[in-house]
């Protein structure tokens, strides 16, 4: 797994040295892609989107007989992490060029409930997908060495000692603050939420026994092994990745699945659509080259390949679906 990481992030450097070299003039449409292609990683380097994404991303000048494959150039990453997600993706909407040399990685629902709850310069209307590489469910998780060996240890625990029960998660109006609210919700206990810098950082305050439980990424929970705890999934259906670990719903908790993470590629709303069109025609062959589909497994990370279409239809069906959700779960 180290070795897998380092040799992912090797990469990422070495392709941004040779964006330095070839300079950043800008091309017309027509001839795109020209250079390498950066992606904007509104996380901290380790976590779960930015690992995901740094693999997603690996066969994207792949060539066979002198033609490309995919998108036609190398990828890299560039991370732009703080307020779980919206300090990067507001420079992103803002700021980053719109000529398809700097893509970002998207979350939902982080991005969608961030921008229905704060006054943030991103939203679904200028922002355009290109194609969606994965779904990682919110999962509940303890310390290893945790009393809590069950949903309901936890439970009554809480009940019995109100607001003594210290939740972490990756931030503000991510998957895991969104399970969080609908976990406290349908339990009706008193429960105390805590930011982390990002899944590591959420994931490390468990681990530490900073927070006594917390929700983070399926894919993370997955490669932490014996470090922690997996007491339930946020999801319809148990995970082919944690076949023995029950659903929050299985365990007498009505939470859905509507903090489940969607990762995928995006660019700027402005971007020449012959980019756009280009970028949504190869991005999702992108994703499901055989070798890129391996290391996802490999590192427990859910895959769910969609088109820029169907992208499109999902952000617009979960911004209604979180607009009703968000103004009840704020009346708590």
């Amino acid at each position: 797994m180290k070795m897998l990481t380092k040799k992912i992030s090797k990469l990422g450097v070495a392709v941004s040295a040779s964006l330095l070299m070839l300079g950043a003039a800008n091309v017309n449409a027509g001839d795109y892609p020209d250079r390498p292609i950066g992606v904007m990683v509104a996380y901290n380097p380790g976590g779960a989107t930015d690992f995901q994404a740094r693999i997603a991303t690996l066969a994207s000048a792949k060539m066979k007989d002198d033609a490309f494959l995919s998108v036609g150039q190398p990828m890299y990453v560039t991370n732009k992490p703080g307020a779980g997600g919206r300090k990067g993706w507001n420079w992103f909407a803002d700021k980053a060029p719109k000529d398809g040399y700097m893509m970002a990685a998207y979350n939902v629902p982080h991005f969608i409930a961030q921008s229905i709850v704060f006054d943030t310069k991103y939203n679904v209307t200028n922002l355009e997908p290109v194609g969606n590489w994965g779904a990682d469910p919110a999962v509940l998780i303890v310390g290893k060495d945790s009393e809590f060996n069950s949903v309901t240890d936890l439970v009554d625990f809480a009940k019995a000692n109100p607001g003594k029960v210290t939740v972490s998660g990756a931030g503000k109006f991510v998957g895991h603050h969104i399970a969080h609210l609908q976990f406290a919700k349908a339990t009706g206990a008193e429960l105390t939420y805590v930011p982390g810098k990002g899944g590591v950082g959420a994931m490390t305050l468990v681990k530490a026994g900073d927070t006594m439980a917390g929700f983070n990424n399926l894919s993370d929970a997955a490669r932490a092994g014996d470090d922690i705890k997996i007491l339930a999934v946020a999801d319809l259906e148990r995970h082919e990745f944690l076949p023995d670990v029950p659903t929050l719903m299985e365990s007498g908790v009505d939470v859905d699945n509507s903090s489940v993470n969607f990762r995928g590629l995006m660019v700027p709303g402005g971007t020449p659509q012959e980019v756009i069109e280009h970028l949504a025609d190869t991005v999702p062959t992108m994703f499901g080259d055989k070798k890129t589909l391996g290391k996802m497994k490999q590192t427990n990370s859910p895959v769910k390949i969609m088109t820029r279409e169907e992208v499109l239809e999902m952000w617009a069906e979960r911004e209604v679906a979180l607009t009703e959700l968000l103004a009840e779960l704020k009346q708590e």
